[in-house]
């Protein structure tokens, strides 16, 4: 069995090439919903569904474990799925998120600050897992919409005044680090150095998140005795756009074959 990657789109391509070269020897299947991006402005039910159907893309692909890369998805729709889905569904499968790794990551910082999309921010997801996992760490978060599409469209000139303005929020806020709280702002990441003070930590999924798979599949081997070796890539995806494929081929190769596939139910 496989280990299955979902996200909106290129952050969790992304956050794959991480893990993979982390874990190199399991198989992955990607799946990106690039055709209904970004999910930040989009409402609880709707992003509830394209979860699901997610998922079950992905576990009919032969997947044992899921790891969900959308923060956004992470925040508004895991918690239900896991309660109200998947143990009914798909007994014996995990399927895991971002907010939980990442706010473990935070626990060592005293005043953090949070970009994320809209939905990840309004959900209030972060905040209340900093309560559990990094009770002495303060959180300012902040919404930053218009990244995402900037990063899609690989726009980084335009997105740069956007973003100088976004972070000049956290001038008065004597943060020590940054959570990048949606995957796609870790392919981006050195300008958000170029813009922060110096001695602030960036935290983001690309770095966080590998390691914290590898400690989970190690705590438990019942499943990750059910994942295969033999260091396969199958990548789906529900729009194939150009920026896409020009990052799939630097991160992964040019000889890989990327499918378009229906997802909506």
């Amino acid at each position: 069995m496989k280990i299955g990657i979902f996200d909106s789109g290129l952050g969790g391509l992304f956050t794959l090439s991480a893990i993979a070269k982390v874990l190199p020897e399991y198989d992955y299947v990607y799946l990106g919903d690039t055709k209904r991006l970004p999910y930040g402005s989009r409402s609880h039910e709707t992003i509830y569904e394209f979860l699901k159907e997610g998922v079950d893309f992905l576990f009919a692909k032969d997947c044992a474990l899921i790891i969900v890369a959308c923060n956004t998805a992470s925040a508004e729709a895991l918690r239900e799925l896991q309660q109200n889905y998947l143990h009914k569904k798909y007994p014996g499968r995990n399927v895991l998120g971002m907010i939980v790794p990442m706010a473990e990551a935070c626990a060592g910082y005293s005043r953090v600050g949070l970009v994320a999309t809209s939905a990840t921010v309004s959900s209030g997801a972060y905040e209340r897992e900093f309560k559990k996992r990094a009770k002495k760490s303060k959180i300012f978060s902040l919404a930053t919409p218009l990244l995402v599409p900037f990063i899609e469209s690989g726009d980084i000139a335009h997105m740069r005044p956007v973003l100088a303005d976004y972070l000049k929020y956290f001038n008065s806020k004597k943060i020590d680090a940054l959570l990048l709280g949606c995957t796609h702002y870790g392919i981006v990441k050195n300008e958000f150095k170029k813009l922060l003070p110096k001695g602030v930590v960036i935290l983001s999924q690309d770095t966080v998140v590998p390691k914290k798979t590898k400690e989970y599949l190690a705590r438990h081997p019942e499943i990750a005795s059910k994942l295969s070796k033999k260091g396969t890539r199958a990548f789906y995806v529900t729009d194939i756009t150009p920026m896409l494929k020009k990052l799939a081929n630097k991160w992964f190769g040019k000889d890989i074959q990327i499918k378009k596939v229906t997802i909506e139910r």
